[in-house]
């Protein structure tokens, strides 16, 4: 079966991230991050949002932080196999044919490479769980993933082509923002001296949510290591923090919506008046920097036998 265009990727799913402090991460985005533990297995916990998708993040036992996988929505197995088909022509290391998926979740699909060894997941028909009420002030899906690339360009060129993911602006030639919905990016990528995960980004419902959801962070002892403030590619709302294990997660509201027939990319110049419209954040300090950083993340490997 082939397919004459890439998919049509309907939302960013979960992001699964390996982390070396399961237990601490899990406790803290179970509480004060307000996340949901839906499941647990062996050395990984899955945590849900208030939104409809089984689980927005994915924690798994390591030696060293990485990513896991990125995992993409689709509507119908046909769409998947079709997918499937593409990515597989245009020379995608295919790591299982499209089917039954037998972790949490469930659903139809199958995991491939990107250029850089990142495990990325396209799946349909994932169980559903109950909505949780959406005035509450927690996050109700995973927003984007920025990931930290040795060859912007080459990675912006396979994601559209393969992925089938728009570019929606650029921060000079350091950052480029990819969407596949109205949401202005699900994937960033950001040119640095390795390929690592740079941080994960959680929308909450409004600005009023997202300012209590800083309270609630403040008041069980976490405060921001950037922010509170407003961006000027995407225009959303940031707060970042740093995890117990040293990853970085951003709460974020009011992400901007692309209207698909009109919208034109833009550079945006990397100054203080555009990176943050609040003006409030200031810089990222050094600490966080070396936070998104990350340690060099080799990707996926064969595994022994």
């Amino acid at each position: 079966m082939s397919s004459p265009a890439p998919p049509r990727l309907r939302a960013l799913r979960h992001v699964a991230l390996r982390t070396t402090a399961l237990e601490e991460s899990v406790a803290f985005y179970s509480g004060p991050w307000g996340l949901e533990l839906v499941e647990r297995t062996p050395g990984a916990a899955y945590l849900r949002a208030s939104g409809p998708e089984h689980h927005v993040l994915e924690l798994h036992a390591a030696q060293a932080n990485a990513l896991d996988h990125v995992a993409f929505a689709l509507p119908t197995p046909a769409e998947v196999d079709a997918a499937a088909a593409w990515a597989e022509a245009e020379g995608a290391v295919l790591l299982d044919r499209p089917g039954p998926l037998d972790r949490p979740g469930a659903g139809y699909g199958f995991r491939f490479l990107d250029p850089e060894n990142r495990v990325l997941e396209i799946s349909a028909l994932v169980h559903a769980v109950p909505e949780r009420p959406l005035d509450v002030p927690v996050p109700r899906k995973v927003a984007h993933v920025v990931l930290n690339t040795t060859d912007i360009d080459a990675l912006t060129a396979w994601y559209t082509r393969v992925l089938g993911l728009r570019v929606s602006d650029w921060s000079e030639h350091q950052m480029v923002f990819l969407r596949a919905n109205a949401d202005h990016h699900v994937v960033a990528f950001n040119q640095a001296e390795w390929a690592a995960p740079n941080h994960v980004a959680y929308e909450v419902g409004s600005l009023d949510a997202w300012l209590r959801s800083i309270g609630r962070l403040k008041v069980a002892g976490h405060e921001t290591a950037w922010g509170p403030g407003r961006h000027g590619p995407g225009d959303n709302a940031f707060a970042y923090y740093v995890d117990p294990a040293g990853l970085v997660p951003e709460m974020t509201a009011e992400v901007l919506q692309i209207d698909e027939d009109t919208w034109m990319p833009r550079v945006w110049p990397r100054i203080p008046e555009l990176s943050d419209l609040f003006r409030t954040a200031g810089p990222p300090s050094p600490d966080i920097r070396r936070h998104m950083g990350g340690v060099p993340d080799p990707g996926w490997a064969r595994p022994a036998g």
